[in-house]
């Protein structure tokens, strides 16, 4: 079930279509998507003791591992990549196939549904050497020539070369980020839909809104400086106070970052919707008899809690409690456990200001919750609008009886390799089974959330 070495494994699209793929197999999400990962967990409680330094240094190496050389990018098949994107799920009969957009509360409604999800986006992470990540000048020409290869050989593709030393400090180090976005199907998806998608079946595209200011570089290339989490776009460019107390504390002498003008707006490169897939689809569909529908949301965390209500109903229907919340971040997700210890998912970005402020504007709108379990994704370095452990242990206050940190320790957070290991424990630790139930349909669901979000 392993994923082509081609596409990080660390990337959302990559562990969301592990995790569902796991969970179709009836099978938990392993640490990092990977069961042989399971063996570095030791090595992971060591250097959780480590200074801060020597543990950013261990996860920039760690993760920057994964760079491909520039020579294997330029002559890539993307089609081919996708194709064994696809194959890591079970080759059976689905009434639906979801398609699009990143999302972890988007995979929750597929293992409702009980139904695999293709993404429209995939990272390509490109080994990189002596570039600064407060340099986005230099990264956004850096590797044009090799953009320009590949995309010429996959007429298919739109490039959105993305670079955030804020969310992606640490791996900026080693290696630069080519998202690419496929406009059609191509031959690997159609495959897939004809041989699994039953007659008549639907294609529910998944299409987030969310844009981002991007400069082009050329045809079907764009450079994005910043990315969705705890800064907008403007600072980036404008630069504040965070900002700069952000590049003080890490010795940079500049009071903001001089990136390449935006001379556009494009779907932001990794959550957005590319719109030139939809028309394929339903070229597609039509051409085959099946039905397309549209999940059509503004930003990532929208549906999470639409999915969260949902999963409520679906367990009152069926006697179950529903006063067990797990809040996800970001790759800390697993569908199979969340049903298995009948936890109502709620899946939020990063651990940042927004994704709190979302969270709580939920708990404030539903009834309370008993037990809360809260996953903390770590990308290793305190940047704006991230937020503090003591802010995300007020929240857990909020529960009725209990909350608890998932698989996190508050000390060491946003720099605790061990996470990544301990949050799949944390989950089989809850005490809580249930048997999986029946599967939702796509004709409960769309009845449940009305028009809002279904077009």
């Amino acid at each position: 079930m392993g994923m082509p070495r081609e596409v990080a494994g660390f990337d959302s699209a990559t562990g969301m279509v592990v995790a569902l793929a796991r969970f179709l197999h009836g099978l938990g999400t392993p640490p990092l998507g990977d069961p042989r990962m399971r063996l570095l967990r030791p090595a992971a409680a060591l250097l959780g003791r480590a200074p801060v330094r020597i543990r950013q240094f261990a996860y920039s190496v760690f993760s920057g591992a994964e760079g491909r050389p520039e020579r294997e990018i330029a002559t890539l098949d993307a089609d081919d990549v996708f194709r064994r994107i696809a194959g890591v799920y079970p080759r059976r009969r689905f009434p639906v196939v979801a398609i699009g957009s990143s999302g972890g509360a988007l995979i929750h409604l597929c293992a409702a549904l009980g139904v695999p999800w293709l993404p429209q986006t995939a990272l390509i992470p490109v080994r990189q050497r002596g570039l600064n990540p407060d340099e986005p000048r230099r990264a956004a020409e850096a590797f044009d020539r090799t953009a320009r290869a590949l995309l010429d050989g996959n007429p298919d593709l739109v490039l959105h070369h993305m670079h955030d030393p804020v969310q992606d400090r640490l791996t900026l180090r080693r290696i630069a980020y080519f998202r690419v976005k496929r406009t059609r199907l191509g031959r690997a998806y159609e495959e897939f839909l004809t041989d699994v998608l039953e007659p008549g079946g639907t294609v529910l595209l998944a299409e987030c809104g969310q844009t981002w200011p991007v400069s082009s570089r050329g045809e079907r290339h764009v450079f994005q400086f910043g990315a969705v989490g705890g800064l907008p776009p403007h600072e980036y460019v404008d630069g504040s106070a965070r900002v700069r107390d952000y590049l003080r504390r890490h010795r940079v002498p500049a009071g903001r970052w001089e990136a390449p003008p935006a001379d556009g707006t494009a779907p932001e490169a990794e959550w957005g919707f590319e719109p030139g897939l939809r028309d394929d689809v339903r070229r597609f569909a039509k051409e085959r008899g099946y039905r397309v529908a549209r999940l059509v949301h503004d930003e990532p965390e929208d549906l999470s809690p639409l999915v969260a209500d949902l999963y409520r109903r679906w367990y009152r229907r069926r006697g179950r409690p529903t006063n067990r919340l797990l809040i996800e971040s970001f790759m800390l997700m697993d569908p199979w456990w969340t049903l298995r210890t009948g936890s109502v998912p709620y899946w939020t970005l990063f651990p940042v200001r927004p994704s709190l402020d979302r969270l709580h504007r939920y708990l404030d709108g539903a009834d309370t919750y008993d037990f809360m379990h809260l996953g903390l994704f770590c990308h290793g370095v305190v940047s704006p609008g991230s937020v503090s452990a003591a802010e995300w242990r007020d929240l857990l206050g909020r529960a009725g009886v209990k909350g608890a940190f998932a698989g996190v320790s508050p000390r060491r957070y946003p720099a605790d390799p061990g996470t990544f290991f301990e949050f799949p424990r944390a989950l089989r630790a809850i005490p809580q089974r249930h048997p999986h139930p029946e599967p939702l349909t796509l004709g409960e669901v769309e009845a449940y959330v009305g028009g809002q979000y279904f077009h």
